[in-house]
Parts: structure tokens; C-alpha cells; sequence
């Protein structure tokens, strides 16, 4: 990865036009997505106050980074009074530069790892390799990733991409190469590929003497870490080693302890489809002979204080990592998260990639229009991110480039190929709509003309029109229509303003 971007990812249409080639991945991505979506439907079906706790946790987060400042400052407060060190990491590379610095002042050359996006986002683990650390991760889908020598590609599920034939195959390959090998006539059910993973972690819990976790929730008012798992890995990592080390985004405080109420609620079902997680571990500093004695928060902003400075991006800064977007996409359904460049993909992806990253890569300005705006997203978001929104907001941005900061540094943002010609079209459009007469002309030559219209628009209108069927022409302008059908003045006026205001009232 470099700078959060995949290393070789071509703009998201290129990326996507080759996965839906793929008809195994296709396969399993659908089959994985429906029958999430469709468990999480009946789960929140269960609630009778399903809205209201969505807008609880919508105003709770948006109120929090309204006052960001202020409780990142009480949290640091309660988790040094709690025991533990605070680090504020300005960008992947203070970042990764800090936990390195921290393993190695153990003496260690091994860390286990706890499931973390943020991690993930800054590269953490190239970046340990480099210091001659070797991180294992533990979550069984990152185990899978990493022994695979893979990507995620979803936020929930990373290894969804993968059926189970090929996790078999991957396990009988490369354990070996990370520890305990995989049994002997190990086959694909999951009761057999779970206990090999099982056996080839256990060794390493009870050897990890620095365990790495990212956090769900932090609880700004008792300095208190928050992750929610499934499968009890996390807390393997959590409370084993010598030495702990949190890296999270500084987006996942809320202030006060009673907030976990709602998000305890809304998370589990819009993610896994359960009442309630199976594993939720929570941690406040160090406690003398119970769990790490060593505890190390590090605050990573990495473009979130740019993304907050966004009135209308802002609310993707909600985001509780729920994952429920990505399974009601028909975007994601067929392109595949590895498509969209990032560790974040999906819809969420879509507008928080572009947000932290910056819009002046090739990737990053296509993925505003990795979707196809249908709403679905928003309605199953339980902190209620209006993505639409930011889509189109994103698409402005990238259309009119211009500058933008990102980690204290100006970029420069050209507009997209071929935007000249659409803005020339839509000033074109809104002359001819600011004149009726001119309007009407036009529409009656177009009609009249209509069987002369090719199929596919020229020049930078062909490729959106080499995928989608034009809208044919009308024999007959709706305007000459009302004149003949209703009679009056509505079809034959000169475009005088009484003349508009009964097509108005027709309309």
C-alpha cells in the first residue's frame, strides 16, 4: 500500500470492469451479501424503536464532533489517570512511526493483532515488516487475508471474496510458512477449517508479548476502549500480552458511558444480524496483575480533521463500521470491495476514501461514481449517513477541482477529463430552459427528427451510452400534446408568464 491506496489499483471503472468478469467472485459475493442483509433485516425488524435509536446515534456522533476537541482532550485526560499513555499521530507515517518505536523498546520482534481498520488504513503491518517485526493477524477472515497473501475487500467480512475450497487450499499451502501447519486431510467444512485456525493461533497468544488492537468506542468520560468481535480472538490479544498498543481514529470517541447504549444496539444487528455481540471487551488503562501492564493509545487523525471541516462530507466521520452499505449495494454486489483501492470499500468507501485521501489521485476522483445513487445505503445506515448526498457533493468537488489541504500540505485538484464538455452542455441546457420558445422549438425538432438519432452518444457520451439504452424521442412534444388533448392556451403560447404557468399546474 502506499499513502492508504493499493499499490497498482487502476481508477475504480477499470478495476470494477474486471471483477464482474469473475464469475466465481461474483458468486460468492452475492450469496454472502443476501443472506446477511436479509438476517439483518429480521434483526432490526425485532426493535419497535428501531428510528428513534438511529437518531440517537446520529445526533450522539454528531454532536461529539461538533465538540471534538474537547473530548479527545477529556480522553487523554482519563486515560493517563487510568494508567495508560496517550500519542497523537498526524498521518500514517507519525503513526506507523510510533508503534514501531514502542515494539521495539520491548525487545520484541512479534506482535499478535486484533481486527483494525485503522491499521489497515495506514499500512501498519509493511511498515513493521520494515523494522524487522512480524505482525500475525488473529481475526480468522484477516488470518485468511493475510495467509493468502491478499487484500480485504469487505469491512465486516474481509475474506467474503473467498469460498470455503479456497480457504482449505490456502490453509494447506501457507500455514506452515506462519507457524503451526494446517492438519493433515484438512477439508473445507467450517467446523475443520475453524479448529485449524484455532490450533495455528494458539501458540502465538500464549508467545505474543505485544498484542496491537484498533477499538470500536472510546469512552471519553472513563478513558474506556470498546471492541465488539464474534469470534474471542480479541480477547485473546487484549488481555494476554505484556504490552498493548490501540491505534484508532480519533472519530470513535463519544463522551460519555451511557452513549454505548445505543451503539451497543444498532451495531451488532446491522452487522452480523445478532441481539448482541458475542465477545464485547472493554479496558480502562492498567490494573495491577489483570491484563497488559503496559497500555499505549494512539490517536490517529490521518485527513480526519480535513474530512470535519466539510459541512456535508463531515457526516461520514458517523460511520460505525457496520458494514450494512456494502450489503445492499448492487455496486458492491458485482464489482467486489478490492475494486474500489481502499480498506474502506462500498458506498462508505466511496466517500471516506476520497475524503481522507484527497481527490487529486485517479482512484480516488473516480469513486464518487461508484454508485448508482439508488438510496439504499442511507436507508439501512444506523447512524443515518446520508451517502447519497456525499456522492454527489464529491462529484462537485472533483468536477470543479481546485485545492485542497491534506495532512498541512496544498494539492492541487484538476478538474476530470471531459467536464468541459458537460459544463458547456448544461449552460447550453439552461439557456434553452430560461427560453420557452426556444425550448419548444427544440422539441418539436427533436421529435420530428427522431428517427435520424444514433444509438450511442458521440464523442465523451459514449461510454455512458455503450452500457445503457438512450430514452427514445417522443413522436409528439408534451407541450403539442397538451394542446391537443386539453386545448387552451397551454400548448400554444408565445412564453408569456401565463403561458408558463399552465404548463406548470399541467405538469
Amino acid at each position: 500500500m502506499s499513502g492508504g491506496t493499493f499499490v497498482g489499483m487502476p481508477a475504480f471503472p477499470a478495476a470494477a470492469r474486471q471483477a464482474v468478469g469473475n464469475t466465481t467472485l461474483r458468486a460468492n459475493l452475492r450469496h454472502a451479501t443476501h443472506t446477511i442483509r436479509d438476517k439483518r433485516a429480521r434483526a432490526v425488524a425485532e426493535l419497535s424503536d428501531w428510528d428513534r435509536l438511529r437518531e440517537a446515534g446520529k445526533r450522539i456522533k454528531d454532536h461529539t464532533l461538533r465538540h471534538l476537541d474537547r473530548y479527545l482532550v477529556m480522553l487523554e485526560e482519563s486515560v493517563e489517570r487510568a494508567g495508560g499513555t496517550v500519542h497523537w499521530a498526524a498521518d500514517a507515517e507519525e503513526a506507523n512511526r510510533i508503534v514501531a518505536d514502542l515494539v521495539r523498546a520491548t525487545g520484541e520482534t512479534e506482535v499478535v493483532k486484533v481486527k483494525s481498520m485503522a491499521t489497515q488504513e495506514i499500512g501498519l503491518n509493511e511498515a513493521l515488516e520494515a523494522e524487522g517485526i512480524r505482525a500475525y493477524e488473529t481475526d480468522l477472515a484477516e488470518l485468511i487475508v493475510q495467509l493468502g497473501h491478499d487484500r480485504p475487500s469487505h469491512i465486516l467480512v474481509p475474506a467474503i471474496h473467498r469460498n470455503r475450497g479456497e480457504i482449505r487450499d490456502i490453509f494447506r499451502k501457507e500455514m506452515a510458512d506462519w507457524g503451526r501447519p494446517a492438519p493433515d486431510g484438512l477439508t473445507d467444512t467450517p467446523a475443520e477449517l475453524a479448529e485449524a485456525a484455532r490450533l495455528h493461533l494458539r501458540e502465538k497468544f500464549l508467545r505474543a508479548k505485544v498484542g496491537i488492537s484498533g477499538a470500536n468506542f472510546m469512552v471519553a468520560e472513563t478513558g474506556t476502549l470498546v471492541v465488539v468481535e464474534s469470534e474471542g480472538n480479541g480477547r485473546m490479544c487484549l488481555t494476554l500480552p505484556e504490552t498493548l498498543i490501540s491505534v484508532v481514529g480519533i472519530e470513535k470517541v463519544v463522551p460519555a458511558w451511557r452513549d454505548l447504549e445505543v451503539f451497543l444496539q444498532t451495531l451488532p444487528r446491522s452487522s452480523t444480524a445478532e441481539r448482541m455481540n458475542p465477545y464485547t471487551s472493554m479496558w480502562t488503562g492498567t490494573t495491577d496483575e489483570d491484563g497488559p501492564s503496559t497500555f499505549h493509545l494512539v490517536l490517529l487523525d490521518n485527513g480526519r480533521t480535513d474530512t470535519l471541516a466539510d459541512e456535508v462530507g463531515r457526516q461520514a466521520l458517523r460511520c460505525i463500521r457496520c458494514s450494512a452499505c456494502l450489503n445492499v449495494c448492487p455496486v458492491y454486489e458485482r464489482a467486489g470491495g478490492h475494486a474500489y483501492g481502499s480498506v474502506y470499500p462500498g458506498p462508505i468507501g466511496a466517500i471516506l476514501s476520497p475524503q481522507l485521501r484527497g481527490t487529486g489521485s485517479e482512484i480516488d476522483a473516480s469513486l464518487p461514481y461508484a454508485s448508482s445513487l439508488c438510496g439504499a445505503c442511507y436507508e439501512v445506515c444506523p447512524v443515518a449517513i446520508d451517502i447519497p448526498e456525499v456522492l454527489v457533493h464529491l462529484r462537485e468537488r472533483v468536477v470543479q477541482g481546485g485545492e485542497a489541504t491534506r495532512g498541512g500540505n496544498r494539492v492541487t485538484l484538476k478538474p476530470a477529463k471531459g467536464h468541459a464538455a458537460e459544463r458547456a452542455a448544461m449552460r447550453a441546457a439552461g439557456l434553452a430552459f430560461a427560453r420557452p420558445g426556444a425550448l419548444r422549438a427544440g422539441q418539436r425538432l427533436a421529435s420530428r427528427t427522431r428517427r435520424l438519432h444514433p444509438r450511442t452518444l458521440p464523442g465523451p457520451g459514449w461510454a455512458w451510452s455503450a452500457a445503457r439504452d438512450l430514452p427514445e424521442v417522443p413522436a409528439e412534444p408534451f407541450r403539442d400534446w397538451w394542446q391537443r388533448t386539453r386545448g387552451g392556451s397551454g400548448g400554444s403560447g408565445s412564453g408569456s408568464g401565463d403561458d408558463r404557468t399552465t404548463e406548470g399546474d399541467g405538469r
